[in-house]
């Protein structure tokens, strides 16, 4: 009898997050987008094997597109189709949103990137921002303002 492979399942809602995002970017807005998966993607999905540190929204033909996340796929994938790790994904968005987005980034100079992956139901959502890039003195500013939060807390707490 051949062993089971354990897969580690994700208990919490989250899938991934992008910490990096909240590094590098001031976030002005936030909007929660559908995302179109194949088959295999929501198994991986469901094992937590996703990331999207390097990836960031696209628009084409006024659709809103994620390129750059990675879904890593199982070994259990299915033999008769060849899984893309790093395949472009449309993202579901109403029009109303679509046209906001796409206002903000082609007048107004922001950019568009995906902060967090989760489950809503038996749904996969992105959690996506309008945002503009820090300057490093911007960087330093908000570490300095959360180690000062943090001692403060520390002090307050003794």
């Amino acid at each position: 009898m051949a062993k089971a492979t354990v897969v580690k399942k994700n208990t919490s809602g989250t899938i991934a997050q992008n910490k990096r995002a909240r590094h590098d970017y001031f976030i002005e807005e936030k909007f929660e987008a559908g995302l179109s998966l194949q088959g295999w993607e929501v198994k991986s999905l469901r094992a937590g094997r996703m990331t999207l540190s390097e990836s960031y929204i696209t628009f084409k033909n006024g659709e809103a597109f994620l390129f750059g996340a990675q879904i890593q796929p199982l070994l259990s994938a299915s033999t008769h189709i060849v899984p893309e790790a790093t395949r472009t994904r449309k993202l579901l968005l109403n029009r109303r949103e679509l046209d906001k987005l796409l206002g903000a980034v082609n007048q107004k100079g922001y950019s568009c990137v995906p902060l967090v992956a989760y489950w809503k139901g038996p749904r996969a959502k992105l959690e996506i921002a309008l945002v503009k890039g820090k300057q490093l003195h911007d960087k330093r500013a908000t570490e300095k303002d959360r180690d000062w939060q943090r001692d403060k807390a520390r002090i307050m707490h003794k």
